[in-house]
């Protein structure tokens, strides 16, 4: 594990030598996240790939990146439903504001929790590669889904799993779980559910894979968008980060990513609409892409899937435009309204 600086949004400056893909000599390279250890896990990967794309060691490693953390509204106020609230953007408004204010350089992200658009003048780079996408059902009293009784409490906070638990199990009673990874177990461990759905991703980032009993295929529970993917927010101004973090991009995921957020973005896709998609390369050039939209309650479900090829960012993103139009077509845009 890289012995990077972490701190609780302070902005002590610390001057070092040259950091490759700088023109000058630099304070360290801020890099804003949630505090959660999820997401400080997630922090360190993304300065382990920097240090893997820019031959730094350990050491070189710790004294060219420091950690900021800040807490963010969607984490002070866990007692609602992030529909209720404001939607998932809550998760990075305030590390957002950190950036365009300078005090940090860039800022990771778990881009399933991401708006489809972004504030203006930021921008996303440097996509780690994806970790599994798929849905994980965990329990004390079921190895799965079909174990578990008439009216079984399960949690969930998610309206896209929530509608598809539905969809396959109407007999559900869901109740609202929020938190972290930790949190969401302890509440059931507590009993305060018999069942949760967490991202597998997550999971095997914390070493935590163990309390996955079941893990869903695509075609029983398909991801939210860009679920397993981490990627890095920049202001689109900052060229000299945005050279340093460039050659740590993972372009395969860059492309799914970019597929499954325009998708997001035609349908005006937030967290009040059960939605989901999945982009994945199925050849040497080509992309398999499969998107849903559901009724809350589940009872209703609209399915869209492409197989095309894809080269670059630009024909990913209009590729995901088209599956998105195509499904708002299909549904109407009274099915969106809550």
């Amino acid at each position: 594990m890289w012995r990077t600086a972490t701190k609780i949004v302070s902005f002590r400056r610390n001057f070092h030598p040259l950091i490759p893909g700088f023109k000058s000599v630099q304070t360290r390279l801020r890099i804003g996240t949630r505090g959660s250890a999820l997401a400080l896990t997630q922090t360190r990967l993304v300065i382990a790939a920097l240090a893997q794309a820019h031959g730094w060691s350990a050491d070189e490693a710790a004294r060219h990146t420091e950690i900021v953390t800040i807490k963010t509204t969607g984490d002070r106020i866990q007692d609602r439903p992030l529909a209720d609230i404001g939607g998932k953007g809550l998760f990075a408004k305030e590390i957002e504001e950190a950036l365009l204010n300078g005090s940090i350089d860039c800022a990771v992200h778990s881009l399933k929790d991401m708006p489809a658009i972004l504030p203006p003048g930021l921008m996303l780079t440097c996509h780690l590669e994806r970790e599994d996408p798929r849905d994980a059902f965990v329990s004390k009293v079921a190895t799965n889904l079909d174990g578990l009784a008439l009216g079984a409490i399960v949690g969930t906070s998610s309206v896209r799993r929530q509608a598809i638990l539905l969809n396959l199990r109407p007999d559900l009673n869901l109740i609202n779980f929020r938190g972290n990874v930790d949190t969401r177990l302890n509440k059931l461990a507590n009993g305060e559910a018999v069942a949760t759905i967490l991202a597998i991703a997550g999971l095997k980032r914390l070493g935590a894979d163990v309390h996955a009993r079941h893990i869903f295929s695509t075609a029983e529970m398909l991801p939210a968008v860009a679920q397993g993917a981490v990627g890095v927010e920049l202001r689109e101004d900052n060229a000299r980060v945005r050279d340093l973090l460039q050659p740590a991009n993972h372009h395969d995921t860059e492309l799914a990513v970019t597929f499954e957020r325009a998708f997001l973005a035609a349908l005006d896709g937030s967290c009040k609409t059960p939605l989901a998609g999945l982009a994945e390369r199925s050849g040497t050039t080509t992309f398999k892409f499969d998107g849903c939209v559901l009724a809350p309650n589940g009872r209703t479900r609209i399915n869209v899937a492409r197989s095309l090829p894809i080269a670059n960012a630009k024909e990913a993103h209009a590729a995901g435009l088209d599956a998105g139009q195509e499904l708002l077509a299909r549904a109407g845009r009274n099915f969106f309204v809550v």
